[in-house]
């Protein structure tokens, strides 16, 4: 990870280049602003004072509230821009007493919209789609991790920790989780942004707060798309279209960071459009109800305890993904699809695997391929009633038909980038050995000539049914696959 200082006015913010000005008629929305460019370009950087920024935001915030009194009815498309206006205004008398330049103005406005209506000095950050990680280290220490693996700090996001806090549960406000907050008693927060990125949050446990946000660089990809990062060749984007087709239920495996929803998401592209199937996630970062392809889709996302509990001992208002998944089982649904399986909720999604119909997705956490087993295993045991070993690997022998493992090669430390691509599919093919269930490689890296990316191994004992939707089986008898050239990585096999 290659780590840049700070740059040296921690105050200076991205001109929004190529960004309308909003002062000559509203943005079609909040999120429609051009991506502004981050510190450290060659972009024209343009100071804000966020003292000034705040003191106007503070005005206009009190006009809104006089205005709302008054016209209570209003929308928010007039809302906004009643409040553009204001801003607009605040912002002209200010430039003309300092003698500001159209550049600074146009930062000025930008800095009190976001203050008002987006995430503050955290939005050029959340709009740069480079950026992968935003990690915050208190209110003064920001970091954001690109998704090339370059690492680089930026200005601060708040003046103090309490502005931090109040940040943070302003954005669980405004993604539409009144339920959630930030503080000592309630010391963690997690949830999904409006743009789909996922927030963790944890204060009072430590010398400051600390937060992560974890943005979907490539949150709308098909498997073409995939085809195309180098994440999967042609033949296994034809095999893993025709496994959606021929509804054969598929974990997605894989490390931290690698890549895994990003491929169920392309993965759901293949569901016909009026396929009606259910999202079971902690938070919505498939996107598959709002995405103008999909027609049915019941999106379930967990709720979290206010932090009482009950009189069982459980958090009062708490509903887990287990806890969705009986009631989406008698929705009339064709498939089911669980973001992540990452406890007890494993049970109800073997079950649904073995006793429902085809074609149903989930992605579990598994730092390498032959222990995706002893990992299911491990959720089992965390289900009430302590099931046994055996007993997760019959369900998952039975219930599973593929395995698709993600990887990444992090080269970044030596100069180079990050790889993520698909490295292995494995097919059960029922119960084996000491009574784990058995598989097939029916892809797997290429290593005898350096490739580390999922190259055809053999037909699985499935073809026929692959055949019957339209999959050519003799892409199955190229040993290299499609790829033009092994991974170019710095290191590995032969290097």
């Amino acid at each position: 990870m290659h780590a840049k200082p700070l740059h040296p006015d921690p105050t200076v913010a991205p001109a929004p280049q190529g960004w309308t000005p909003w002062y000559n008629g509203a943005p079609a929305s909040a999120g429609t602003a051009a991506r502004p460019q981050v510190l450290g370009t060659s972009v024209p950087q343009v100071t804000v004072d966020y003292l000034v920024a705040r003191d106007i935001a503070s005005q206009v915030a009190k006009q809104r509230e006089e205005l709302l009194k008054a016209k209570p009815g209003m929308d928010r498309a007039s809302e906004e821009q009643r409040c553009l206006n204001w801003i607009a205004e605040a912002v002209a008398l200010w430039s003309d007493a300092q003698a500001m330049t159209p550049q600074e103005d146009e930062a000025l406005r930008r800095a009190v919209y976001d203050l008002l209506f987006r995430a503050g000095r955290l939005q050029p950050y959340l709009d740069d789609e480079r950026v992968e990680d935003i990690i915050i280290q208190g209110p003064g220490e920001v970091w954001l991790d690109y998704g090339d693996g370059e690492r680089r700090r930026v200005g601060p996001i708040a003046d103090s920790e309490e502005e931090l806090l109040e940040l943070l549960r302003e954005l669980a406000r405004g993604s539409g989780h009144s339920e959630r907050t930030i503080s000592t008693a309630n010391p963690t927060l997690a949830l999904a942004l409006p743009d789909g990125s996922r927030l963790q949050a944890i204060t009072g446990l430590g010398p400051m707060t600390y937060a992560v946000i974890r943005r979907h660089r490539v949150s709308h990809a098909t498997l073409d798309d995939l085809v195309r990062l180098g994440t999967i060749d042609p033949i296994l984007r034809a095999f893993l279209g025709a496994c959606v087709r021929a509804e054969k239920n598929m974990m997605i495996a894989g490390k931290q960071k690698a890549g895994k929803t990003t491929l169920l998401r392309a993965m759901l592209k293949e569901f016909a459009p009026e396929t009606r199937f259910a999202t079971i996630q902690t938070e919505d970062e498939l996107f598959a109800h709002q995405n103008g392809y999909h027609r049915q889709v019941v999106s379930l996302v967990g709720r979290e305890s206010n932090g009482e509990k009950d009189a069982t001992g459980r958090g009062a208002g708490e509903v887990t993904l287990l806890d969705l998944m009986h009631p989406a089982l008698r929705m009339s649904l064709e498939r089911i699809v669980v973001g992540e399986v990452r406890g007890p909720e494993v049970v109800a999604m073997m079950q649904a695997l073995t006793n429902g119909s085809g074609g149903n997705l989930c992605t579990i956490h598994a730092r390498r391929p032959d222990i995706v087993f002893d990992r299911i295993a491990e959720l089992y045991a965390l289900a009430q009633g302590n099931l046994s070993e055996q007993l997760a690997y019959r369900q998952t022998a039975n219930g599973l038909d593929f395995i698709v493992y993600v990887d990444m090669t992090d080269e970044t430390q030596i100069g180079g980038r990050r790889h993520r691509y698909v490295s292995h599919v494995l097919e059960l093919t029922g119960i084996g050995e000491m009574g784990r269930p058995a598989t097939n490689e029916i892809f797997s890296p290429g290593h005898a000539w350096g490739e580390l990316r999922a190259v055809p191994r053999m037909d699985p004992t499935c073809i026929d049914d692959l055949r019957r939707v339209g999959f050519d089986s003799g892409l199955l008898q190229q040993p290299y696959g499609a790829w033009p050239a092994p991974l170019p990585l710095m290191v590995g096999v032969g290097r």
